[in-house]
Parts: structure tokens; C-alpha cells; sequence
């Protein structure tokens, strides 16, 4: 598996951390700025794309879910439960589709960029 997103434990939480300066994230973000000039991907704006998706796909990962992003990375936290640790599993499985998708990546934001809250 890639390693621009991983979810591990720490303390009370339980985070989702995305590298928005991996090789992979970069190159994507290169196509997904060509097709959406506002969609220049460092941490904010990985945040504003997750965001608008979870919104239309699965608000519930939304639930308890607090976020700190950088300008080369973005994190997701969630206090250590249970259901929030099946949240992270589910959101970290979301992040691979996405960018194991490039074109439909590049789609979301070429269609729907204009309703994504950009940085």
C-alpha cells in the first residue's frame, strides 16, 4: 500500500494522516490544479475536497471529527472510540480510492470545484 495516508493511534485519538507532499499526492494535485485553478492541493485545500466529498458521500465519518491541516499535510482525529476508529479505517479506505483514481479525481474537482470551499 502507499504511504501518503496512514491511521494510527494517538493518546485519546485516533488520526488519519495524509502526506499532501508525497510523490503520488503532488503529481495528482498537479492534474487536479489544471483542471481547477482554485484546487492548488497542500493540507487546506486536501481538507476542503475531503470535506465537500464526506458531505455528499459519507457525512457520518464527519461525526466527532476534527481536523488540522498544514501546508504539507492534513490530519483528521477523532476521540479513541470504537465506532471512530471504524470511521478512520473507512476515511483512510476513501483517501486510496481517491487517489488511486486520478481521473475521477480530476472529474470531481473539474465538475464540482466551484461548489468546494477552497482555501
Amino acid at each position: 500500500m502507499a504511504d501518503y495516508v496512514q491511521v494510527f493511534p494517538l493518546g485519546e485519538k485516533i488520526e488519519v494522516l495524509l502526506s499532501a507532499e508525497h510523490e503520488k499526492l503532488l503529481a495528482i494535485g498537479e492534474k487536479m490544479n489544471a483542471a481547477c485553478e482554485d484546487a492548488y492541493m497542500n493540507g487546506y485545500n486536501w481538507e476542503a475536497l475531503f470535506r465537500y466529498y464526506l458531505e455528499q458521500n459519507d457525512p457520518d465519518i464527519l461525526t466527532d471529527m476534527k481536523t488540522d491541516p498544514e501546508a504539507g499535510m492534513y490530519v483528521a482525529y477523532w476521540p479513541l472510540t470504537e465506532e471512530n476508529e471504524a470511521r478512520a479505517k473507512r476515511f483512510e479506505d476513501i483517501i486510496r480510492a481517491l487517489a488511486e483514481d486520478e481521473e475521477a479525481l480530476c472529474r470531481l474537482v473539474r465538475e464540482h470545484g466551484g461548489e468546494i470551499e477552497w482555501d
